[in-house]
C-alpha cells in the first residue's frame, strides 16, 4: 500500500499562477500600508489558490512482479564441434537452477537451431523475438551460451539490462580454413579463368607448418594434389573442360586435433559457354534456300561466319576477263585445309562437287568430323544426282545414301516417335501454334543402321537424319525447302526454332544432349532429369558426400525425359549413376556459413554487450555467479555476473481523496476573511 499527494487544477494553471501574482502583489500593498488583517487576508487567498490547484491524497494497492532472465542456448552447427553441445547444455541446467532458486526472479529459456539457407546463427534475431513478448520493465538480464559466432549483429536489440556472453572455447582450440575467392558463375571455353585459394589456420595451431597439401577434383574425377603455402594467397589458373556445368573441389586432408575439416573443403561450380561460335557455310547452287541461312546465322551475335560460295562454276564460259571476276583470291586452301579445325560447325547447302572442292579437301574435311567436328548437309536436287556430294570421300560419314530419286510433291514435316525423344525436336509441336506449312521437294534416302531418323516427309520418308561420326556429329536434312517456313508459306512453321536446335546439338551444347543425366538444386533439394532415346531407364543411384547409396526410381514426365526429387540430407557433393551416364553436383556451399568461422570468441558480440555493462566469460573457466546490481553499475566482475532487478509491480486497486473538500475550502475562506474584518474594524 502506498500513498501520494497529487494536484489535479481546477483552472489552467497558468491561470492559477497569475491569480496567485495578482494576490501577492495585493497583500503585499496592505502590508505597507499598514493594513492589520493582511497577514488573515493572506490565509484567506492561500486557501483558495490551493483550492484552485486541486490537492488529492492518492493510494494505490501493488503487487510486485518477478524480475525476468533470458537465457539464450546457441544450438547451431558449430556449438556440436568438440565437446561444446555437452558443455552447453550442462551449463544451461545448472544456470536455469540457479536463476530459478532466486526470490522473484523467473527464467525464460530461448533455444537457436541453424538458420535456413545457409544464414548461420541467427542469436540476436532470437533475442530480439523473445524481448519483443516480454514487457521490458521487467527484464533484469540475459545470458547467452553459445561460440559467440553470431550472423546477425545487426539484429541486436536495445537491452534495458545486462546482456552477458559464456562461450564455449578453449584455450587449445584450432582450426584449418580453406578458401576460395573470384570464382565466376560463368567462363568462356578456351579460355583461362582465375580463382585465388587461401589456406589459413586460426586459434592455438601447430607451429613450423608452411605448406600443405590441396587435392583438385574436377566433376568428381580422381583429384590432382598440389603443395600450396599456408597462409598465402595462391592464384590458380584454370580451363574449363567442357561446356555446361562443372563442378571443381578443392580440399585439403583433415590435421589431428583441428575443430572440424567441413572447411576443408570449397565447392565451385562454373558453366562453361562458347565466346565465339565459328561457322563455315559453303554454299552450292543459288536458291532461295541461301539467304535463310545466312539471316539464321547472322541474327547470332556469338556466331562468326564465314560464307563460301560458287556464284560462278568452271563449266560457265562468257568471255569476261579473268581479272574483272574478282579483286582477291578466296583462300579456299587456308580454310580446307590448314585452318579446317578452327570451325565450330561446317554448313554443306546444296552444293555439289564440280571440281572446284578437291577430294582432298573433303577427306580433310571427313577427318576434321572424325576428330570432334560437326558437319551439316542441307541436300537438295544435287544430292541425288551423279554430282553429289555423297560420292566420294562423304560416303564414309553421311548418315543416309541418296536413291537419285527427288520427290516434287506437297507434304507437311512430321516428328517420329524417335524425333518426340531427342531434344532437337522433342516439343517442336508446342513452339509453334497452329499446323505446320508444307514443304514442296524432298530427296529420297536410305538412313544407315546408325542414322537416327528423328524427322519424316512424304509417306513416311526419312527427312531428317542424325549421327555421330568418331568424335563429330553430321546431320542430313533431305530437302531445300525449310526457307518456306521462314517466308510463312502456308502458316509457317519452327524453322528458327528447329535449325537452332540442329545447330548447337552439332556443336554439342550439353542441354541438347540425347544421352544425358542432370541435375538442379534449389536449397538442399535436387531435381534429377535423365535424357534418353530409349522407352525406359533403370533407377539412379546417388552417392552422398558421407558415401552412403540411396536409390530413387525416375518417373516418365515426357517423351525421353524421366525426373525425380531428391532432398539431400547433408551439404557436399553428390555424385549420380545412371546407366552409363554420370553427374555431380554440389547441394549448399561446402563449407556453409556456420564453418566459416568456428573459433568461439567475444569480439563479435562485444558492441551489443559492452553498452549493457555485461560481460564475456568462457564456460571452461566454470560458472559464474550471479548477484544483483543496480542500473548503470558494472554487471560483470572476476567470477560473477550481474543482473539488475526492476521493481516492477502491477497495481490492484487505486483510491483518491480531495485534501480541500469545498465546503472545507469555503469554511476557512469565510473565516479567515472575517477575522480579517473583524481584526481591521476594531483597530
Amino acid at each position: 500500500m502506498t500513498g501520494t499527494v497529487i494536484f489535479d487544477p481546477l483552472v489552467p494553471l497558468w491561470l492559477v499562477a497569475a491569480l496567485a501574482v495578482v494576490t501577492a502583489a495585493g497583500l503585499v500593498l496592505a502590508a505597507r500600508r499598514g493594513l492589520a488583517g493582511w497577514a488573515l487576508r493572506a490565509l484567506a487567498a492561500l486557501v483558495l489558490v490551493a483550492a484552485l490547484s486541486g490537492p488529492s491524497y492518492r493510494q494505490e494497492e501493488r503487487n510486485a512482479l518477478s524480475d525476468i532472465v533470458l537465457l539464450v542456448d546457441d544450438r547451431s552447427a558449430s556449438q556440436r564441434l568438440a565437446d561444446r553441445e555437452d558443455d552447453t547444455a550442462a551449463a544451461a541446467e545448472t544456470l536455469a537452477a540457479r536463476i530459478e532458486a532466486r526470490d522473484n526472479t523467473e527464467l525464460r529459456r530461448v533455444t537457436v537451431g541453424d538458420a535456413p539457407e545457409n544464414r548461420g546463427s541467427l542469436v540476436m534475431g532470437a533475442l530480439s523475438e523473445a524481448l519483443a513478448e516480454l514487457p521490458r520493465g521487467r527484464v533484469a538480464g540475459a545470458i547467452l551460451l553459445s561460440d559467440g559466432q553470431v550472423h546477425d549483429l545487426e539484429a541486436a536489440p536495445d537491452m534495458p539490462a545486462p546482456l552477458h556472453l559464456l562461450h564455449t572455447g578453449r584455450e587449445d582450440d584450432w582450426d584449418r580454413r580453406l578458401r576460395i575467392d573470384n570464382a565466376p558463375a560463368f567462363a568462356i571455353l578456351g579460355e583461362e579463368v582465375r580463382l585465388t585459394l587461401t589456406i589459413t589456420d586460426e586459434g592455438a595451431a601447430p607451429e613450423g607448418v608452411t605448406t600443405v597439401p590441396v587435392d583438385i577434383a574436377v566433376d568428381g574425377a580422381a583429384p590432382q594434389r598440389y603443395d600450396v603455402p599456408l597462409g598465402r594467397e595462391v592464384t590458380l589458373p584454370l580451363t574449363l573442360p567442357h561446356g555446361g556445368r562443372n563442378v571443381l573441389q578443392f580440399s585439403t586432408p583433415a590435421a589431428g586435433g583441428e575443430l572440424t575439416d567441413r572447411n576443408n573443403t570449397a565447392l565451385v561450380q562454373i558453366n562453361g559457354v562458347r565466346d565465339r561460335l565459328s561457322v563455315l557455310l559453303v554454299s552450292g547452287q543459288p536458291h532461295a534456300g541461301t539467304r535463310t541461312w545466312r539471316n539464321l546465322l547472322k541474327s547470332d551475335s556469338s556466331v562468326d561466319l564465314v560464307h563460301f560460295t560458287i556464284l560462278r562454276p568452271p563449266e560457265k564460259q562468257d568471255g569476261v576477263p579473268v581479272r574483272e571476276l574478282s579483286l582477291i583470291a578466296f583462300p579456299t586452301r587456308e580454310l580446307f585445309l590448314e585452318k579446317v579445325d578452327e570451325f565450330d560447325l561446317i554448313i554443306f547447302d546444296r552444293y555439289r562437287r564440280r571440281g572446284i572442292l578437291p577430294s582432298i579437301y573433303l577427306e580433310n574435311i571427313r577427318q576434321y568430323v572424325e576428330r570432334g567436328g560437326a558437319v551439316l548437309l542441307a541436300a537438295g536436287p544435287d544430292f541425288a544426282g551423279a554430282e553429289s556430294i555423297y560420292r566420294g570421300p562423304f560416303e564414309e560419314m553421311v548418315p543416309a545414301r541418296p536413291t537419285a530419286r527427288v520427290v516434287e510433291e506437297g507434304y507437311r514435316p512430321r516428328i517420329n516417335e524417335l524425333g518426340q525423344r531427342h531434344p532437337v525436336t522433342a516439343g517442336l509441336d508446342a513452339a509453334w501454334e497452329g499446323d505446320w506449312g508444307r514443304w514442296m521437294r524432298q530427296i529420297e534416302v536410305e538412313p544407315d543402321a546408325d542414322g537416327e531418323v528423328v524427322m519424316t516427309g512424304a509417306d513416311e520418308r526419312p527427312l531428317l537424319v542424325l549421327d555421330r561420326v568418331g568424335e563429330g556429329r553430321v546431320a542430313l536434312l533431305a530437302s531445300d525447302h525449310a526457307w518456306l517456313w521462314g517466308r510463312g508459306y502456308e502458316g509457317g512453321g519452327p524453322q528458327l526454332v528447329l535449325l537452332r536446335r540442329l545447330a548447337h546439338w552439332m556443336m554439342k551444347e550439353p542441354e541438347l544432349e540425347e544421352e544425358a543425366l542432370r541435375a538442379e538444386a534449389t536449397g538442399q533439394t535436387m531435381r534429377i532429369t535423365r535424357r534418353t532415346l530409349s522407352e525406359s531407364v533403370p533407377d539412379v543411384s546417388i552417392t552422398t558426400p558421407s558415401g552412403d547409396e540411396v536409390v530413387r526410381s525416375l518417373e516418365k514426365v515426357a517423351p525421353g525425359r524421366f525426373e525425380t526429387v531428391y532432398e539431400g540430407p547433408e551439404i557436399g557433393l553428390y555424385r549420380l549413376e545412371n546407366g552409363d551416364e554420370t553427374a555431380v553436383i554440389g547441394l549448399g556451399p561446402a563449407a556453409p556459413v556456420e564453418f566459416e568461422r568456428t573459433l568461439a570468441t567475444g569480439d563479435v558480440l562485444a558492441p551489443a554487450i559492452a553498452p549493457t555493462g555485461g560481460g564475456v566469460r568462457a564456460l571452461k573457466d566454470g560458472l559464474p555467479a550471479i548477484r544483483e546490481v543496480r542500473a548503470g553499475r558494472p554487471a560483470a566482475g572476476r567470477g560473477w555476473i550481474g543482473i539488475t532487478p526492476r521493481g516492477a509491480y502491477e497495481t490492484v486497486s487505486v483510491r483518491q481523496m480531495a485534501l480541500l473538500p469545498p465546503w472545507l475550502v469555503l469554511l476557512l475562506t469565510a473565516g479567515f476573511i472575517t477575522a480579517g474584518w473583524l481584526r481591521e474594524g476594531r483597530r
